[in-house]
């Protein structure tokens, strides 16, 4: 009976004890998020509740499997497992605490600096980023060798290792000079605020915004809710644009291509009454003006302010959107047209003749001798 008893208890024991303190835990970090609600350290500890628990359980597993004396004949399969166990979750813990602690203080600058500097807000967004990434994997790789390191083969063979770490380092350095490149770029990216999560950049002619930066690649998400991966390397080699980097606000250009005829500061007036009707216009500046001629058409450019770069491109569609309507509706000689014939002109041909209305007359040309597109 003692021998049934014995392992019932110390096992039983041991689960029910890390399920009380585990819960303990837990109410007092609800408690302390439920009082301090200027910082989400509390809540986002509790994150950390089952590495927490699972860590208690393998070590009083670990320390009281001797009194309960079972599997004896697998005490060392059994005791080395518990400490993989151990290991184990102590690195999850201690991730899930670096991860808490790291968004916290993140959280707490971005709330100051929110409105009085997004940039700023946004570079220390990437590094803390590329830093809890460095963390993880520094914990990781610190785990999984003092896991090698319980088992003998691994302790004997260390001698071996260290003396031939010489050559499999020139090896492994040549083998993956590609990723330290990366790796060595994305710190680069991180901490000289080339780019940063959120920005809108356009790469290789695509428009998007910066959603993932790690410390080998990153990814664009387009407007077309595509994702581009590139290495981070490309971004420190290679040309690009940020259309976030200093302040938000943009210019933005609309062209269209007119009949000489079309009323030009009937069309300036006109662009300031759907600038005023545009919610994406911040109210800067803006201003219309013929920048080009051809035989058959002449261009027109306007140009609008906004605060960023996604209101920029809502107050460029509807100003071109707008206007168009406007001149098919209103002057729709303005519009752009092609001959199709050669002029023939009276004999009291003299020029250029206005209309009753004051909209100019259109030449006589033989037949449909121009078409209106």
């Amino acid at each position: 009976m003692e021998n049934l008893l014995r392992p019932l208890i110390v096992v039983g024991g041991s689960v029910v004890l890390t399920l009380v303190i585990g819960w303990a835990t837990d109410f007092l970090l609800r408690k302390a998020d439920e009082r301090h609600h200027e910082t989400p350290l509390w809540g986002l500890l509790r994150r950390g509740r089952i590495p927490y628990q699972l860590l208690l359980c393998a070590a009083l597993l670990r320390a009281s499997y001797d009194e309960a004396q079972l599997l004896q004949s697998r005490d060392e399969g059994v005791g080395r497992t518990l400490t993989l166990v151990l290991i184990g979750s102590a690195a999850w813990l201690v991730i899930r605490i670096a991860a808490a602690i790291v968004e916290t203080s993140y959280s707490r600058y971005a709330s100051a600096r929110a409105h009085r500097d997004p940039a700023r807000v946004r570079r220390v967004r990437t590094q803390v980023t590329l830093i809890m990434r460095v963390v993880s994997a520094i914990v990781g790789v610190v785990a999984a060798a003092s896991m090698l390191l319980t088992f003998p083969a691994f302790r004997a063979a260390g001698a071996s290792l260290l003396a031939s770490a010489g050559i499999l380092g020139i090896v492994a350095g040549v083998a993956a000079q590609s990723t330290l490149s990366n790796m060595f770029a994305g710190f680069q990216i991180a901490f000289g605020d080339m780019v940063r999560i959120g920005d809108t950049v356009v790469v290789d002619g695509e428009w998007g915004t910066v959603e993932e930066i790690t410390l080998t690649f990153l990814t664009v998400r387009t407007w077309d809710e595509r994702r581009i991966t590139m290495p981070v390397s490309y971004f420190t080699s290679k040309p690009f644009e940020n259309w976030s980097r200093g302040t938000p606000q943009m210019t933005g250009t609309v062209f269209w291509h007119l009949d000489h005829t079309a009323p030009v500061e009937a069309m300036r007036e006109k662009l300031r009454d759907i600038l005023r009707q545009c919610p994406a216009w911040d109210g800067r500046a803006y201003d219309l003006s013929v920048t080009d001629t051809t035989p058959n058409t002449m261009q027109v450019r306007a140009l609008v302010t906004a605060k960023d770069a996604d209101d920029i491109w809502t107050a460029r569609v509807t100003v071109r959107e707008q206007m168009v309507r406007w001149l098919a509706d209103e002057h729709p000689y303005a519009l752009p047209r092609v001959n199709t014939a050669d002029a023939i002109l009276p004999p009291s041909w003299n020029g250029h003749r206005p209309s009753q209305d004051g909209v100019p007359q259109q030449r006589r040309f033989h037949g449909s001798s121009r078409t209106e597109r």
